[in-house]
């Protein structure tokens, strides 16, 4: 056997790939790379913009690297401590909700994907009827605010939107595709469904439930139109409420000259612009290296398995 794969291994290293194979892999391998430049140069010129000067902002049209660093639209951003507020406000409301939206998504996943339950097919489509047709946003206003009494409480944010039915048909197309067998062999030995669920299925479904969870984040940090709607608290509004604010005060106060900003002029509300997109990604990019090696593989396997 030993011989048997050392004559299979000499071979394979013995074969040698054509000109055009190799052509094709350097086009590819072209064609990927200009793919990634693409999309990380304008994030580097935003970069780059957010520690430039406002003149250099209008006298070049391109850069990732400023001929003169300027830190005057962090220290705009920064001066009356609020953005750290927001911070830590859309840090709770992405986690929680995050959280919320998790848990809604795998118990109401897990039942559907047994071929044992009988109303299987009828909830699915019930599910799938609210991707294709919703309330509205005026009754959903007058729920949220007039009914449930919700308005400046960060339920306003995470109930509506508890569970998303695509990510959810993503979470029930994976545990379909565990194998049965574990299942039986747990009833075997006497541990009840939820025991099964959370001890069985969850471990097995780290790739999905953290492709999702990822999902649901995001979703959450970025949610700036429902706080616009239903948050007015200036202690309670997120990272993009108060960021909004900031470029709204920036671009009034530019021509403002009582202002002193030191030999760089007014803020410049342009790199004031581009600091307040980096401060709002970055917080939420750091969290994609953690989950990668799990993020291509839950998306296809939920994805392609029904």
């Amino acid at each position: 056997m030993a011989k048997q794969k050392e004559f299979v291994t000499s071979r394979q290293n013995r074969i040698k790939r054509s000109p055009g194979d190799a052509c094709v892999q350097v086009l590819l391998y072209l064609f990927v790379g200009l793919f990634a430049i693409s999309t990380v140069l304008p994030f580097l010129y935003v970069f780059a913009g957010s520690f430039a000067t406002e003149r250099e902002l209008l006298e070049r049209k391109f850069f990732v690297i400023p001929t003169e660093i300027s830190l005057n639209a962090y220290r705009y951003i920064v001066k009356d401590g609020r953005v750290f507020l927001g911070l830590k406000n859309s840090v709770i409301v992405t986690l929680v909700g995050t959280i919320i939206n998790m848990v809604f998504s795998t118990t109401l996943a897990y039942p559907l994907s047994r071929s044992d339950f009988r109303f299987r097919n009828g909830v699915t489509n019930m599910v799938i009827v609210t991707m294709l047709f919703s309330g509205g946003m005026v009754p959903g206003y007058i729920l949220v605010t007039n009914i449930l009494h919700l308005r400046d409480t960060y339920w306003a944010l995470w109930l509506p939107g508890a569970m998303n039915a695509f990510n959810m048909i993503i979470i029930k197309n994976y545990f379909q595709g565990l194998p049965k067998e574990l299942e039986e062999a747990s009833h075997i030995d006497g541990a009840s469904d939820l025991q099964i669920f959370v001890k069985v299925v969850l471990p097995l479904s780290k790739p999905v439930l953290a492709s999702v969870s990822l999902f649901y984040a995001v979703g959450h940090w970025n949610a700036y139109f429902n706080s616009l709607l239903y948050i007015s608290e200036v202690d309670m509004q997120v990272v993009q409420q108060i960021l909004r604010n900031v470029m709204n005060q920036a671009q009034m106060s530019e021509m403002d000259e009582t202002l002193d900003w030191g030999s760089q002029g007014a803020p410049p509300s342009k790199a004031v612009r581009m600091a307040t997109t980096v401060v709002a990604t970055v917080p939420i990019l750091l969290v994609y290296p953690f989950i990668q090696k799990f993020f291509t593989q839950g998306v296809m396997v939920g994805a392609v398995k029904g």
